[in-house]
């Protein structure tokens, strides 16, 4: 799946650019960018660790801090809400390195939602966040919790600005799908619409570009359900936890320390035991894993449900009213239809070197 289109290249400025036009930029945001808070994000990849194993491809590098200024530049493209925009923005700081690893590292594969829980904290504990907001007129905590802007965040299968950012370059980075063309298409297509409980929420204006996006989001989605993205987040999980009990790392580590410095760090030690090693030059170097319906012997195993990421967006009908794709579109039916009632092998297992 990850070779299926052909080689494309990415510019991260370029992308951003598609999301708000230069012409509109919120230009309040630029002091923003420079604060270590948000700044740290750019040692951390979207990817959650698989830009450092052979068993992906990754096509581009994309930071946790691009997706932050992804994530305000939508919203302030369809709300120029400074507010929004700045509580999209500041949404992720809490994330550690290898970004949704540590959830698997904490049990909450399922749900993924572990590393949220400092967000509020962190946001309202910084004095150079203080004084930026002073200046605007705004506090800490009207941007301490995104979740309260239903065009910033909202839950599956709705379309926010988080979910609708993540998933355009996710495709790009993991399999080489979104050309420029289609993602200017598809996000030129949306709109603020309002949803069956009367909140607004972000839809397509023509059931076209709906069914476009959603084929894509949940192609993407497919790929975060297989037995490789399983096996490498819960391997590099375990590969973390026992890099702490070993001393090889610091739990504070995770929070201080940019992915490559990570890698570095056990790269260059010598103090860890031959079962740690095994499983770091598994994950290093794996370039396939096996599909099983039981566990093998001399090999890494994952069984695990995660979580599910697909949507089902609003799509503005001709009186003006919104109903859901899946309601309009046979096509995009079943396409969401397929994707749920999908399962990979019980289990997934790679080798151990």
């Amino acid at each position: 799946m990850l070779e299926r289109n052909p080689p494309r290249s990415y510019s991260v400025a370029d992308y951003h650019a598609i999301l708000c036009p230069p012409e509109d930029y919120p230009e309040f945001l630029r002091p923003y960018l420079e604060l270590p808070l948000l700044t740290r994000l750019k040692g951390i990849g979207l990817l959650c660790g698989t830009d450092w194993t052979r068993l992906y491809r990754n096509r581009f590098y994309y930071s946790r801090f691009d997706h932050s200024v992804g994530v305000a530049l939508i919203i302030w493209h369809f709300t120029h809400s400074k507010v929004q925009t700045l509580a999209g923005l500041f949404h992720d700081v809490s994330t550690p390195v290898f970004s949704h690893v540590s959830d698997f590292r904490k049990g909450d594969a399922l749900t993924q939602t572990a590393t949220e829980e400092p967000n509020e904290l962190l946001i309202r504990q910084d004095a150079q966040l203080a004084r930026l907001l002073a200046a605007d007129g705004l506090t800490a905590e009207e941007v301490c919790d995104y979740h309260k802007y239903p065009v910033a965040d909202n839950e599956i299968p709705q379309l926010s600005a988080d979910r609708l950012e993540y998933m355009y370059p996710s495709g790009m980075a993991l399999d080489g799908s979104w050309t420029y063309e289609e993602v200017r298409r598809t996000y030129n297509d949306l709109t603020i619409l309002t949803n069956e409980e009367g909140v607004q929420e972000l839809g397509f204006k023509t059931v076209s570009a709906a069914e476009e996006y959603t084929e894509h989001f949940c192609l993407i989605g497919h790929i975060l359900q297989l037995n490789e993205d399983k096996v490498c987040l819960h391997l590099l999980g375990q590969i973390m936890n026992l890099a702490v009990a070993e001393g090889i790392l610091r739990e504070e580590d995770f929070m201080t320390l940019s992915e490559a410095q990570i890698i570095k760090k056990i790269d260059d030690d010598v103090t860890g035991s031959q079962h740690f090693k095994s499983l770091y030059a598994t994950f290093r170097n794996m370039t396939s894993i096996v599909h099983s319906q039981s566990q093998l012997v001399g090999h890494f195993c994952v069984n695990l449900k995660v979580k599910l990421r697909y949507i089902n967006p609003l799509v503005q009908m001709p009186d003006g009213s919104s109903r859901r794709v899946s309601q309009v579109s046979a096509k995009a039916s079943k396409i969401i239809s397929d994707f749920l009632s999908w399962e990979d092998t019980a289990w997934g297992a790679v080798k151990l070197v």
